[in-house]
């Protein structure tokens, strides 16, 4: 049997699935019945100033047969007083001890206004806090959330003032809202932060309705900007964790967060360093029962790769990524069909020959067009094989022997400069290749 369980800048869980901030933690009564349905955290919805939200709030993209591709939301902070929620939140940890219970804090920029909502959350019992220097819209606007996240000096000074008083384990949640997340991880790093978990939503418009011409979500008529979540988001948090996961100045513990929604999405945001990870759109969508899919597809992987803790293959793929200027020029891959499995869909053919590097020809076989690679012209850029309807039908095939090897940033320094068209003409003769 493998070990789920975690801890991550010195708080436990015994598994590293957390809710996230958000609807699904606005209460005692989510919260107890999600540990009831076995998830390992919560980080309670942000409190702090009062708010009133808006009906309406919601936004999202169907796509391709899915529910909620993306999910946009124009929600703020908890609209229930501190009090009731700080209540809750010590009725909760009494009754779950072994669980993580965090809690996420946003108030106005004043060093005695956080002291005294951080000396009332540790006063509950709480294992840790998370300030919430992410939110995109509406706190933004009050000076609070991203507006914090995105000036690296208020995000250490407004870190600073907390640690120096918390005696759990504090996180800072950064806004992807930014052109580079290594330097708001690194003032929180500045500020004496545990951890950070990252990435908040994403600044964004869901959409123009074209009856209406109302943008979506629309209140009387009225819209605004809002935050992007769901499977969409994936990627750019992926790339995100990992920049920070990789950067030297920060090297602190993380808690990704980012279109999580199935097991697999969890091992990648591990992969790439992060120790626990918060979901919120899957659980909005299918409910606290998907928590039984995510252990097991977790245990289960790690049983067959031969893990038997998560801390086993953390950060493991950090060490593939590199800077473009670093990959193998002379690593040559091309497109192979299996023509068992082909169904002459020509979807290759199109996407190459009106959008690639026209490498595929048709060729007639039993009454029938088949699409044919030409091997010696293919470039390798995969496009046919992503399109392709059928799983495995089109491999990418490696052609080197592997022995061979140069990268961008060592042909610059061979090739006299300024570097010339010819001078590259030559270099692609010698290794037998193209560079377009």
């Amino acid at each position: 049997m493998v070990d789920l369980s975690i801890n991550c800048a010195g708080i436990k869980s015994p598994n590293p699935f957390w809710l996230a901030s958000a609807p699904p933690t606005n209460s005692g009564y989510q919260v107890q019945k999600a540990f009831e349905a076995g998830w390992g955290g919560a980080v309670w919805k942000t409190i702090g100033d009062p708010v009133m939200n808006v009906f309406n709030r919601y936004g999202a993209i169907d796509y391709n047969g899915q529910k909620i591709f993306a999910l946009n939301n124009i929600e703020l902070i908890s609209d229930r007083n501190t009090e009731t929620n700080l209540k809750e939140i010590a009725e909760t940890k009494k009754n779950w001890p072994d669980r993580a219970v965090i809690v996420s804090l946003m108030v106005e920029s004043k060093k005695e206004t956080w002291h005294n909502i951080v000396k009332r959350t540790i006063d509950t019992g709480a294992d840790g806090i998370e300030l919430n220097y992410g939110c995109p819209h509406g706190m933004s606007e009050r000076g609070m959330g991203a507006a914090v996240g995105q000036v690296p000096e208020y995000c250490a000074m407004i870190t600073e003032w907390v640690t120096e008083i918390s005696t759990i384990p504090v996180l800072v949640k950064l806004t992807p809202n930014i052109a580079d997340i290594r330097f708001p991880a690194r003032a929180a790093k500045k500020g004496k932060a545990h951890g950070v978990s990252l990435i908040n939503t994403i600044n964004s418009i869901m959409g123009v309705n074209l009856d209406t011409l109302e943008i979506s979500p629309s209140v009387n008529g009225k819209g605004t900007h809002g935050g992007l979540a769901g499977p969409a988001v994936k990627p750019i948090a992926l790339n995100m964790v990992s920049q920070v996961a990789i950067d030297p100045e920060v090297n602190l513990p993380i808690s990704g967060i980012g279109g999580i929604t199935t097991w697999r999405d969890a091992a990648e945001f591990i992969l790439l360093g992060a120790t626990s990870v918060q979901i919120c759109t899957a659980a909005m969508h299918y409910g606290f029962r998907i928590i039984n899919d995510l252990t097991e597809g977790l245990a289960n992987w790690m049983e067959e790769k031969g893990f038997n803790t998560i801390e086993d293959f953390r950060g493991k793929s950090l060490s593939c990524i590199t800077d473009f200027g670093n990959l193998n020029l002379l690593a040559k891959t091309v497109a192979q069909i299996d023509e068992k499995k082909c169904i002459q869909c020509n979807l290759c053919y199109i996407a190459c020959e009106d959008t690639a590097h026209q490498c595929i020809d048709m060729i007639p076989m039993n009454g029938k067009q088949q699409p044919k690679i030409r091997q010696q012209d293919c470039v390798g850029c995969a496009l046919c094989c992503l399109v392709c309807p059928v799983e495995k039908c089109i491999s990418m095939v490696r052609k080197d022997d592997g022995k061979e090897a140069i990268t961008w940033n060592e042909l610059v320094n061979q090739l006299p400069q300024p570097m010339t068209w010819e001078a590259l003409r030559q270099f692609q003769a010698k290794h037998g290749i193209e560079i377009h």
